[in-house]
């Protein structure tokens, strides 16, 4: 037997429930299918979970700086692995059962658990049950890629979801991947005690930034006895006495490195090779992203698709954005597209880099004439009370239109405070109309407008 629904939603991460809710509330039918843990990738293996042990660490690093801010700690700073990952495990559950019962009060709302397969362009099958809905909604979210490198299958290896379950410290943890995920759990992980060490294939760290950002991320890590091996040319595996030997072939350095734990942080895939598309006519990419358009429709009339499966961004917030701009066209009669969206985002080492807009490399490609200016977060009041003054700020703005193009804040508190930027760039207002604002003291913000007064072209 068919059950007929006007909506039918798949998958219960960051765009799922908040669309469930929309559409009930505009008086459809709606099921939510889900085959696992409600809250998808940032509640579960994501966001909480990570930022959590970011937490933790920082706890234990700022301890062991007790003495820099004039603090007596009686004997040396020990870590709890298993109250931590606890802690961690506790941030999860509650968010995770939050959002289950949230969609299970909600009218209007059927929920399922299983494992959903097109089996047409309107039609779903969940174990026995098939479902017939005009409107269907993916959100199926993404998973550690394993790349087929040499040897990769005969040793044992961490993903990004696996390493959560770590309930002692490794002893020397060697992280394949030299980008946001791999570079966040290399810091944790030291800091917590650990040896560790980072082998990235390419010439730097987070390549998709700017060189000097790379370099002064490279420098932070470094700082704090984490090796760094870029340009490892045929990275490999072979099990070892110790746990795993990882083949670098670096044009320097030892050509392998031998650790008791390896994590592979290369990459996500889309969780769309299971969900029977072919049978609905969607199409997907070379790397299995749902393709959609500037509203975030896909090939088949009367399917979406959201979030970290459609290749438009791999972030919590722009799942939560892709929900709204759904949403909006569908329910209030507007016209948002993916593309009116500026990016933004963050990586949460420490000090954190926060980032919007194009770098400087990506607008120097669009030969518009520049301004850039840098500011070292040395010479910012906050940092220098903090004793956290590694990083810099830097702001490329459009000489001609006036319009900031892009900004990295790298340095405490960048995070938070590149939202000021992020936001002028959303109004469309012009650099100066922020430049001459009267920010708050102390704080990371207060430089934001000496740094645009200091824009100058660049060659």
């Amino acid at each position: 037997m068919t059950q007929s629904l006007d909506a039918i939603v798949i998958g219960a991460g960051q765009a799922g429930p908040s669309l469930a809710g929309r559409l009930t509330k505009a008086g459809m039918k709606v099921a939510l299918v889900e085959r696992k843990l409600f809250g998808g990738t940032c509640v579960n293996t994501g966001c909480m979970p990570t930022k959590t042990l970011v937490a933790s660490a920082y706890a234990a690093h700022l301890a062991r700086r007790g003495e820099d801010f004039g603090v007596a700690i009686a004997g040396s700073v020990g870590i709890d692995m298993k109250r931590v990952k606890a802690r961690a495990d506790t941030v999860s559950t509650n968010a995770r059962s939050n959002v289950e019962a949230w969609l299970q009060g909600m009218d209007g709302l059927t929920v399922i658990r299983g494992h959903a397969r097109f089996e047409g362009p309107d039609r779903i099958r969940v174990g026995d049950e098939l479902l017939q809905a005009p409107r269907i909604f993916i959100n199926v979210g993404g998973r550690a890629s394993i790349p087929a490198m040499p040897g990769v299958g005969t040793v044992e290896y961490l993903t990004n979801t696996s390493i959560l379950q770590l309930d002692a410290i490794p002893r020397h943890l060697v992280v394949v991947g030299g980008s946001y995920i791999g570079l966040e759990f290399a810091q944790i992980y030291r800091r917590f005690g650990a040896q560790v060490t980072v082998v990235e294939k390419g010439p730097r760290l987070i390549a998709r930034e700017d060189e000097d950002v790379s370099e002064a991320v490279r420098d932070i890590l470094a700082a704090e006895g984490i090796t760094v091996r870029t340009n490892a040319t045929c990275i490999g595996f072979k099990p070892h006495p110790d746990g795993v030997a990882v083949d670098v072939d670096c044009t320097s350095g030892e050509p392998v490195v031998a650790g008791s734990h390896v994590l592979l942080a290369v990459g996500r895939r889309p969780n769309t090779d299971d969900l029977g598309l072919d049978r609905a006519g969607v199409t997907v990419d070379e790397k299995g992203a749902i393709k959609v358009d500037d509203t975030l429709a896909t090939s088949v009339p009367g399917i979406w698709a959201l979030g970290d499966c459609n290749g438009r961004g791999a972030f919590t917030h722009t799942a939560y954005n892709d929900y709204e701009i759904v949403a909006a066209n569908l329910l209030d009669g507007a016209a948002r597209r993916v593309s009116d969206r500026i990016s933004g985002y963050a990586l949460y080492v420490d000090p954190p880099l926060g980032r919007v807009g194009m770098t400087e490399s990506e607008a120097r490609k669009t030969g518009r004439n520049l301004l850039v200016s840098k500011r070292p977060m040395a010479r910012i009041g906050r940092a220098i009370e903090k004793d956290e003054t590694k990083g810099f700020m830097k702001i490329v703005a459009d000489q001609d239109t006036k319009q900031i193009l892009g900004a990295a804040i790298l340095g405490t508190g960048g995070d938070e405070a590149i939202h000021g930027i992020l936001n002028m760039m959303n109004a469309g207002a012009e650099y100066p109309t922020l430049q001459w604002a009267v920010p708050i003291h102390p704080t990371v913000s207060e430089l934001i407008p000496t740094v645009l007064g200091d824009l100058k072209p660049t060659g």
